[in-house]
Formats: structure tokens, sequence, C-alpha cells
């Protein structure tokens, strides 16, 4: 992260799949993001053309994958108005340039940032970011997030980014394609970096409404704290073993806050001595590249596990309380908040569900999270 620079939003824009196109395409994307702060804001993208964590089994998308060679036609920020409804405030418009110029030919992995362009946003209304991207065809590949989105999010075919209206745009649904960071110019005290998975990236919580834990905290900090939400949805813990693109980002902030290994026990089956390997890994990456580097540690979420699953977390639980905790800076108990009065604990607390008895944790489940955490990060 470039001095004199911080993340504009709380909102993850970590990457999980590829978008690949059958031929020659051209996409305009329009995302709708509340920024921290408002007034006259200078703002500049940095990108890394990779994918930060597995997908799924990893057979479709993993860690690490290289974006390919790609096209940005055109990109803009603009006043998105109080509702993201797909249109921008007239007269708005701003247009984002790349060592001056206002296209960039993106090439495999790359990582770049931005010139710095003035953006003036009135009180409680939008950023709308939008770019339009070309890909030759199927054998390249962009990097985006493919999850329910939290933010208002809209596509259109051809280059329609510097467009006012919203005429051509259509609904996004599960596709973000956005930029790793979105920066605005601000000297904070300290950045702190959320790496984790979907329950750190919010999965499941109101659109646009950022009741998930990570930005609930971030509103509690204020925008004198720096934070970077890099929380990804699929994420495993060893997607961060070995020279992690991902785990890179997390080592420009000053403190990282990491909550991960509910994949690694519900979906990829990892043992207990699998995924404590992997976060001791992940630990001592972080300690090594930057010493003073404050980690808090997360004791896995309550997921309704069962049976060998719920050993898994128990034990892995068990550790970070005991052993882990006498290698970080402290842990954060997120598991005794959600969780039900033991020997349920590994049950998610019902009023926290999301719909559909899905244990993603909901809007109301953030308050609780983003209350205890700051009542102990403040102690």
């Amino acid at each position: 992260m470039q001095t004199g620079y911080t993340s504009i939003t709380s909102l993850s824009s970590a990457a999980n799949f590829k978008w690949k196109a059958e031929k020659k395409t051209t996409v305009t994307f329009r995302t709708y993001i509340q920024p921290r702060e408002y007034g006259l804001l200078s703002f500049k993208l940095w990108h890394s053309n990779s994918v930060d964590s597995t997908w799924a089994d990893g057979s479709e998308s993993k860690a690490n994958d290289l974006g390919g060679c790609w096209r940005i036609e055109s990109c803009f920020v603009a006043d998105g108005g109080a509702q993201p409804d797909g249109a921008i405030v007239n007269g708005s418009v701003c247009g984002v340039t790349f060592g001056g110029a206002p296209s960039k030919n993106v090439q495999q992995g790359e990582q770049f940032w931005s010139d710095p362009v003035a953006i003036a946003l009135p009180e409680n209304h939008f950023l709308a970011f939008s770019w339009a991207l070309t890909l030759d065809g199927s054998a390249e590949g962009i990097p985006f997030n493919t999850e329910t989105l939290l933010a208002s999010a809209y596509e259109a075919d051809g280059d329609l980014a510097g467009q006012a209206s919203s005429e051509g745009y259509a609904p996004a649904g599960n596709r973000q394609v956005l930029p790793s960071l979105l920066a605005y110019e601000k000297n904070v005290q300290k950045t702190i970096v959320f790496l984790g998975d979907s329950i750190t990236q919010g999965v499941r919580t109101e659109q646009d409404g950022y009741a998930f834990w990570a930005a609930k905290i971030a509103a509690g900090l204020g925008p004198d704290i720096g934070v970077w939400n890099i929380g990804s949805g699929w994420a495993h813990a060893y997607d961060l073993v070995n020279d992690s693109r991902w785990l890179a980002k997390a080592k420009q902030g000053d403190e990282v806050v990491l909550c991960l290994g509910v994949n690694d026990i519900g979906t990829a089956s990892r043992s207990a001595g699998q995924l404590i390997a992997d976060l001791s890994a992940i630990i001592e990456q972080l300690q090594e590249s930057k010493p003073n580097l404050a980690i808090w540690l997360c004791t896995l979420p309550a997921f309704n596990f069962s049976g060998e699953q719920e050993k898994v977390w128990r034990t892995v639980n068990d550790w970070i309380r005991t052993e882990a905790a006498a290698h970080v800076f402290g842990v954060f108990d997120i598991a005794s908040v959600l969780g039900q009065a033991e020997p349920n604990g590994e049950l998610l607390r019902p009023e926290f569900m999301s719909p559909f008895n899905d244990p993603h944790p909901n809007g109301a489940a953030g308050t609780a999270v983003a209350d205890a955490f700051l009542a102990w990060y403040r102690r």
C-alpha cells in the first residue's frame, strides 16, 4: 500500500474466480461503494491480476492463479447518488488514468497503480466505480469475486463506463469485478487488514447495508484507523501457505485480524493437524515479513458442524485458545459470540442464522461480533 493512501471502503474486493469469454468481448462493470469518508477525495486504485483464494474444490479456480492479458478501455469514478440504481450524477464523472493514459493493456499477473484523481462525494452518497474491460477470448481470464453481492453492481455490453444514465445496464447477479484496492489519500494512525473467508467478507448480509462485522468494526474505529477487508468466499487456510499473493496483501498492514478455517473443515475435510499446521505457517510468514506486525487470531466461528467435523473444530479452537495464543498479540473468541451455550458451542445461535438456515452470520451477528470485538480490542 502506498504511503499516504488507505482503503476507501470496508467492502472486500478479493478475487476467488476468473471471468472468461469465448470470443473478444468488452463489458462495462459499474459498482456502487460506500466510502468511509465524504467530501473532496483523491482516489487511486491498485490491482493485482491474480486470484486470491480457492473456489470450492479448486477445479475451476484456485489461489495464485494468474489473470490473463486483458485491456482497460476506460475507467471512471463518479458520484453515484443516494440510490445505487445504475445511473450516476450528471457532471460528476472523473476519468482514472494509468501513466497519463485513459486505457491500459494489463499483462498476465501484473500488479499496478493508477494515477490519482479528485472526486467530490456528498454526504451519504455512493462512490460509483466504472470500468470497461476487454477480453480476447477463453484463453485469458479476469479475476473477480463470485458470491452473493454485498454492493449493488451493474453490467453493460460495450464501453459505457463514462455514461451517466443507466441505459444499457443490468444488475450484475453474482459477479463483482473490482480492482484489488480502492484507495484514497489519507494519513491514518495504522492499517488493520481483515483476512478471512466468506464470514469476514460478509456473505449473506444485506446488500449495500454494510452489516457484516468487519464493516461495523471499521465504522466503530473511525476513518483515522485504516481498514482493508480482504475476506474471500470459499477461502481456505491452505491458500495462504505457499508464496501467496493474497497473504502479500495482508503483509501491507500494521495489524492483521485472521479468521480462517471453516472451509478447511467443511469443504476440504482437513484434519485438525493439517489445519493447525497451516494456521501456524500463516502466523510464521506474517511475523517473518514484519516483526512488529500485530496478529489478532480469531477462533473458528460456530458453523453448525457435527460428527468428525465438530471434533476438528473443537480441537483447533482449543489449540487457538491455548498454544497459538502464546505466539500472537491476542485471540478474539468469535466462536463464543456466535455459538450457543455449551455443550452446543459449535451451533450458531438461531437469531444469527441467515435465511434458509444458512449458518453464515447475518447482520444481527455482525453487530454482536463488532460490539464484542471493539470492547475486547480497546480493553
